[in-house]
């Protein structure tokens, strides 16, 4: 139990560090959360400076990544630092699911609520992206596919990263299912469920019809963000 709680902790510290937040604050002086849509993710940093955008959109990836990349192979290494005096040995197909699914988990919620920002935090897309990317990158691949061809067709970033979203757990069982652990595909129903409540003003709005479009020049209506 102490280590679920380690894992947890750790996790959800580098997912709630808002990269969005800083990289404005920094390069432009500005506080985010007063502009576009006032969330800190990629997509309303990318409104007023697409550079730092992109440096968001990475930075919150990886900081899904890391821990669950870390929390997978928490044991594995361990055991082997044990085993073989510290030498490096090739332990990168064993994955601690458990652990894993913890981590994933948890680095969202960082991010979906940050202790740092009064737990107003982004919509969770990189996040989860990068952390998923840490034990089903051919599911994450494949998925993106379908963000692209769902954005090509509709210019709706909200409406791309939710059915992607919903879609996720399903690819990675049909890619997966003959290793794909009860624990891991767990957290990505959890993770998905959590991303898509994070969209319900999108979800209106598209219903609506007053989502904006990607490459619309509307400042004054709001667009899905990371």
């Amino acid at each position: 139990m102490r280590d679920y709680v380690a894992v947890a902790f750790i996790a959800y510290l580098c997912g709630s560090i808002p990269f969005g937040y800083i990289l404005v604050r920094i390069f432009r002086g500005q506080d985010v959360r007063t502009t576009g849509s006032g969330n800190i993710g990629a997509t309303n940093v990318a409104r007023t400076a697409p550079v730092l955008g992109v440096a968001t959109l990475l930075l919150d990836g990886f900081k899904g990544f890391f821990p669950t990349f870390l929390a997978a192979r928490w044991y594995i290494y361990i055991l082997a630092a044990q085993t073989t005096g510290g030498c490096c040995v090739d332990l990168a197909p064993a994955v601690n699911a458990p652990l894993a699914a913890t981590a994933a988990l948890f680095a969202l919620l960082g991010h979906l609520f940050p202790v740092w920002l009064k737990f107003r935090g982004g919509k969770g897309v990189a996040t989860a992206v990068g952390a998923f990317l840490a034990l089903a990158p051919i599911a994450v691949g494949a998925t993106f596919i379908s963000f692209v061809l769902v954005l090509a067709a509709s210019r709706y970033v909200s409406l791309a990263s939710i059915i992607s979203a919903a879609t996720f757990p399903a690819v990675a069982w049909l890619l997966m299912r003959e290793n794909l652990p009860k624990p891991i595909l767990m957290s990505m129903v959890a993770v998905v469920l959590l991303v898509i409540a994070k969209h319900h003003a999108n979800i209106r709005r598209l219903f609506n019809g007053t989502e904006n479009r990607f490459g619309k020049k509307k400042p004054e209506q709001i667009m899905a963000e990371d």
